[in-house]
């Protein structure tokens, strides 16, 4: 006990020497600085990964795309006011995903309307045009697989979905699109593409950003459920069979008002021609004869 009584003594006169406080301190910064190390460190170095992303393409950036677009993103207009490049300042990654990633941009010149093309920039490259576009301005970012697949939906919400899909689609999207997307002509030299068998993320953006003359479908629009449902629709299209047969293309009445003149009344005059050639033939033998 004698013992016990002198250690704990000893104890309580080091706890108040002069280095106790010190040592209790150096314990504490110590066990901060563990802490922070251990929680901290994933984000800074996602900052700097999206800083350095950022960067770089601003380099890509002043090389392809300064010219139309200004080498901040203001945009570029002529003396005479006619825009050259729009403002990017606010659009998003999501436009610049879309634009780039389906070769629409960069334009070899200004037109109408940029039609699809192979891309120029790799997918890394792609990435920092984004994230250096969303830079400039608060906009809709890339889409994931998980805002447009319905992959882990049940077969009856499956099904649900593309029925809904199907009801917003024909309402929004046929006048210009076609009633199964196939495109069609717009005006001033502009037309909507064909979105049958296009990328989903690429329907989704095109939504979301509204590129060229298509309206933007925002999310308060359209919610994202409802742009999944759309291409869940479309996506049922490319296993749906043509039960009405030979589906000429799926451009609709033109089209089949245009086979109808060439092939049906075509075939009809060109018989009634014949039956006449040879009734004529016939009778200038009897005369003969």
């Amino acid at each position: 006990m004698r013992l016990l009584n002198r250690s704990a003594g000893r104890l309580s006169r080091h706890r108040r020497g002069p280095l106790a406080g010190f040592v209790v301190l150096l314990l504490g910064l110590l066990m901060t600085g563990t802490l922070y190390a251990a929680f901290a460190p994933a984000q800074a170095q996602q900052g700097e990964s999206d800083a350095d992303q950022a960067a770089k393409g601003r380099e890509l950036f002043l090389v392809g795309c300064a010219f139309c677009h200004g080498q901040n993103g203001e945009g570029v207009k002529t003396q005479n006011g006619n825009q050259i490049g729009p403002s990017l300042v606010g659009v998003g990654a999501a436009a610049v995903d879309f634009q780039v990633g389906t070769g629409r941009m960069p334009m070899a010149q200004p037109g109408a309307q940029a039609p699809r093309k192979k891309p120029v920039y790799t997918d890394e490259e792609i990435a920092q045009l984004a994230a250096y576009v969303a830079s400039l301005g608060p906009g809709p970012s890339i889409p994931t697989s998980e805002d447009y697949s319905i992959e882990g939906l049940s077969a009856s919400e499956r099904e649900e979905a593309i029925t809904r899909g199907g009801q917003i689609f024909l309402t929004n999207c046929t006048a210009c699109h076609n009633f199964e997307g196939s495109g069609g002509a717009m005006p001033r030299g502009g037309y909507a593409p064909k979105i049958r068998g296009v990328e989903p993320k690429y329907i989704y953006e095109a939504m979301l950003t509204g590129p060229q003359a298509m309206d933007n479908f925002s999310n308060g629009n359209l919610s994202p459920e409802e742009k999944r449902d759309v291409i869940a629709y479309l996506g049922s299209l490319e296993e749906a069979p043509g039960y009405g047969g030979f589906g000429l293309g799926g451009l609709g009445p033109v089209s089949e008002g245009l086979f109808a003149w060439l092939v049906g009344l075509g075939s009809l005059v060109g018989f009634a021609v014949w039956i006449a050639a040879h009734t004529t033939r016939s009778q200038k033998k009897k005369v003969e004869a």
